[in-house]
């Protein structure tokens, strides 16, 4: 086994650097969301991998997000949010949300609804899950957002997922058809 990407210190926690932390989780592909949230903070939207299945009973999910996120504040304190998995045609709404537009430029990308806890939807999502934020953890520059599903949308229309893989986009329209 190769260590030429294991930088470590005698006697020091075994903590790779970031720049190889960065590199080898561009190997893991992941499902591209869009995280929406609305409420007394106001609406607000970024793109997010970090998001995966908890447990199904109760139907929870976590969101990992960034302190410095321009959206952190309002999930924070709205306490709701959608995690919209975005089809594969949603690659130029994906880079709206992770750039440094302005909310009504990013809402203004999309055509939105609401389900149960009143943040936004994304109508043509391949999937919607609308959430209640029940527990929060810090970790490192984020936070764990563990989320109880209220309500979910499926897009039947939708033909296939858009997935985020070294460092690019990729549909899974042909994979799945």
């Amino acid at each position: 086994m190769s260590n030429e990407n294991v930088q470590m210190e005698a006697g020091a926690p075994s903590f790779v650097s970031q720049a190889v932390y960065r590199d080898a989780m561009a190997r893991l592909g992941t499902a591209v969301n869009v995280v929406t949230t609305d409420g007394p903070s106001g609406r607000a939207g970024f793109t997010a991998s970090a998001v995966c299945s908890v447990t199904d009973s109760p139907p929870t999910l976590l969101v990992c997000v960034n302190r410095n996120s321009s959206s952190y504040a309002s999930v924070l304190t709205n306490r709701v949010l959608c995690v919209n998995t975005l089809s594969d045609g949603h690659e130029s709404l994906s880079r709206t949300f992770g750039s440094k537009a302005s909310s009504n430029e990013r809402f203004a990308a999309g055509n939105w609804s609401t389900l149960e806890t009143g943040a936004p939807v994304l109508n043509g999502a391949l999937v919607a899950f609308d959430c209640r934020v029940v527990e929060v953890v810090q970790q490192g520059t984020h936070d764990v957002f563990f989320c109880q599903v209220e309500a979910i949308r499926d897009c039947a229309e939708a033909q296939g997922g858009l997935v985020y893989f070294a460092r690019r986009y990729h549909s899974l329209a042909h994979a799945i058809g």
